[in-house]
This record gives structure tokens, C-alpha cells and sequence, in this order.
């Protein structure tokens, strides 16, 4: 069954990264390009044409490239804390769950 036919939720470090990139691709040109990247594989994924543990493993790497999967959360958080003054991103999923615990412990410093 291909992903297009049933709601998947994204994984936590799928929706960690996307996030990170749409955060910073305002401010790199870089984080823009591969922010299009990732988008272009989970639309391969979609479409069949790549692997699901393929583009998994394309997100892991590039997490890891930007200091793992805690360290995407945060500089996510603290980006739109410092942009909003606020975390207004709510869920009971795991990334949303670790986001709030970090934006918990920036806005109470």
C-alpha cells in the first residue's frame, strides 16, 4: 500500500527537520534548496519511486547534519520563540511533545 492511500503520519525526525527548513530557509538560501530536496524524495516516496527507507534515511542524515534530531528541536523552538515570543505548536505526537518540553524550559529562563 502506497503511502498516498493512507493517513501516515509523518516519523518525529521527518517532521523535525521539515520544520527546521521551513524556519530557516527564510534566512539561507541553503536550508531553501534542501528544504525543495526533501520535499522532491517524499513526493518520490508518494509517487513510488523511491523507497520509504530510503527517503528515512535521507532524513536522518540530513538531521544529522545539522547536529541530530534533539538539537533540529531546539534550534526550531528557540527560532520561532525568538520571531513570536511564543510556541504555538500543539499535538500529543512525539516531536510535539519534545518541542513543547524545550519551549518550556527557554520561556521559563
Amino acid at each position: 500500500m502506497s503511502i498516498e492511500n493512507k493517513t501516515e503520519k509523518p516519523t518525529p525526525e521527518a517532521k523535525a527537520l521539515s520544520l527546521f527548513l521551513m524556519a530557516y530557509k527564510t534566512i539561507k538560501p541553503i536550508y531553501k534548496e534542501e528544504s525543495k530536496r526533501i520535499n522532491k524524495l517524499y513526493a518520490m516516496v508518494k509517487d513510488g519511486e523511491l523507497s520509504k527507507s530510503d527517503y528515512l534515511k535521507e532524513v536522518e542524515t540530513r538531521l544529522t547534519s545539522h547536529g541530530g534530531y534533539s538539537e533540529v528541536v531546539e534550534k526550531t523552538v528557540r527560532f520561532y520563540i525568538e520571531k513570536t515570543g511564543e510556541w504555538t505548536l500543539k499535538g500529543d505526537d512525539k516531536y510535539c511533545l519534545d518541542a513543547k518540553e524545550i519551549a518550556d524550559k527557554i520561556l521559563t529562563k
